[in-house]
């Protein structure tokens, strides 16, 4: 497939049908995938690879908490798990609420989920002392993951960075053995989709790139 024709039709995929995904192809995804940059080229990315059924519903469970905040956040207006604006919904109320399916059931109904972790060991924090929430380690394994998508594409496949699991990180690692210096990253349920979609939204150009200062000329094209 074309670069850019896979890059605008990657969209995130969750459900997917009973069809497999081989190792093979798996591994024509990795194979490529491994080129993405890291700070040092320090690759300190790592991938379980899940096909296990009980494993990869245990997996959706964990994502529930997560996906009961974010319903009820959504409910009441609010940009879910934003680290600026704090949310106005209590405890009581994210416990009553439903998780959403969509979030939960897309790792059980998945032909395989890859956990993809990164080695804090190895990867540069430079925003480590700011006063906000640290996201600059993430340029040395985002990439690796956005690769296997892209790859995932070209090979007919499809799947979702999600991070619902992440919230019970200390539970996701206990049941997957991951040692104490490593963090996941990203939680990808991957098959083949339900349905394949061409038009993905997504803003202009113009609303988002500006020369030289924040509030400067909006880029036309």
């Amino acid at each position: 497939m074309e670069l850019y024709a896979a890059m605008r039709t990657a969209f995130a995929a969750r459900q997917f049908t009973d069809e497999p995904v081989p190792d093979d192809v798996l591994g024509q995804i990795f194979e490529n995938a491994r080129f993405a940059p890291s700070g040092g080229n320090r690759q300190g990315e790592h991938v379980i690879v899940i096909r296990d059924r009980a494993t990869k519903e245990a997996i959706g469970q964990l994502a529930i908490p997560a996906a009961k905040r974010y319903s009820a956040q959504i409910r009441a207006g609010e940009n879910p798990w934003n680290t600026v604006i704090p949310t106005t919904v209590d405890e009581a109320t994210i416990d009553a609420t439903a998780a959403p399916p969509a979030l939960v059931e897309t790792y059980g109904g998945a032909p395989v989920v890859l956990i993809v972790c990164v080695d804090l060991a190895v990867v540069a924090s430079v925003d480590s002392g700011l006063e906000r929430i640290g996201i600059v380690s993430g340029a040395s394994i985002y990439p690796f993951v956005w690769n296997i998508l892209l790859a995932a594409r070209n090979e007919g496949y499809g799947g979702a960075l999600t991070t619902m699991p992440i919230k019970e990180e200390p539970s996701l690692k206990a049941l997957l053995g991951i040692p104490d210096q490593v963090a996941v990253a990203a939680v990808i349920p991957l098959g083949r989709p339900v349905k394949q979609f061409t038009r993905l939204r997504r803003k202009g150009v113009a609303e988002f790139v500006r020369h030289e200062r924040w509030e400067g000329k909006p880029f036309s094209i």
